[in-house]
This record gives C-alpha cells, structure tokens and sequence, in this order.
C-alpha cells in the first residue's frame, strides 16, 4: 500500500480530512458556496504515493466529469499528469467510493458535449476558461470493469 501525501495546499489538505474522516457526511461542498465537491483519489506520477484532490461534483450518468481547471492558471494542475499517468482513480462521492477509469476527451464533439455539463453545473468554468490562453482539459470517469 502506499503512502498518502496530503496536499500542500492547507485548505484542500483540511477539506480532504474533514470529508474523509466524517465518512462524507461533511466537507462535501465547496467552502461556503454550498456547491457539491468530489474527492478523487489517484497515484502521484512522480511519487507513487496516493493524493487526493477534491474537484466540483458534474455527474453525466454514472460517469463524472473531472476539469483542470486549476481557477484558470497557465499551467494544468498536478493532477492531470497523475491521471494521464494512471486512469484508475477512486471517488468518493459523500458517503459512496467507486473504483472508476478515467480517459481525457479529446474529441472536439464530445469534449464540448461534456464541457457544457461542466459549465452548466459550475458557471465558473468558463470565467477559467476565459482567464487562461490553454484549452482547459476534461475527463470522464467510468465506472471500472
């Protein structure tokens, strides 16, 4: 088993406790916006050690929707590496954890289908997309066979 290694983002390190250690029944929304959140569990491609991250909750189906947002930054989010390094991913959806596969959509059609659902469930995905020059990557996460 490996090693997990909190975020060194305090907030999200706190957030990730709090959710996890009250079996999901806190800390599942987005400080106070009330917005549901995820947590999203995967392998550091560096490190090998387990991280996890928590993102907007966008369901499409069984499936989540997982965005790189990183609120718009230049540069993708830690994350993105470890999933494209590793698709499988746990998520931890309040008191519910599936073992899902997660693949980044590259189809323009499909990408824009998926974009929407994101952007209709939290409007600030595009003020992200407006803020930054990059294409900001989507996932889908499936349900592992």
């Amino acid at each position: 088993m490996s090693e997990y290694i909190p975020s060194t983002s305090e907030w999200v390190a706190n957030q990730v406790e709090l959710y996890e250690s009250s079996g999901g029944t806190q800390g599942n929304t987005l400080m106070d916006t009330g917005m549901p959140v995820i947590i999203v569990t995967n392998r550091g491609h560096k490190t090998g050690a387990i991280r996890k991250t928590p993102l907007m909750r966008v369901a499409d189906g069984d499936n989540y929707i997982l965005v790189a947002s990183k609120g718009g930054a230049p540069d993708n989010p830690s994350w993105y590496y470890n999933l494209k390094a590793d698709p499988n991913v746990e998520i931890r959806d309040k008191t519910e954890v599936y073992k899902m596969q997660v693949h980044e959509v590259v189809d323009p059609v499909e990408r824009e289908r998926v974009w929407n659902i994101a952007a209709s469930t939290f409007p600030g995905y595009q003020q992200y997309q407006n803020n930054t020059d990059r294409l900001i990557p989507v996932f889908v996460a499936e349900p592992a066979e």
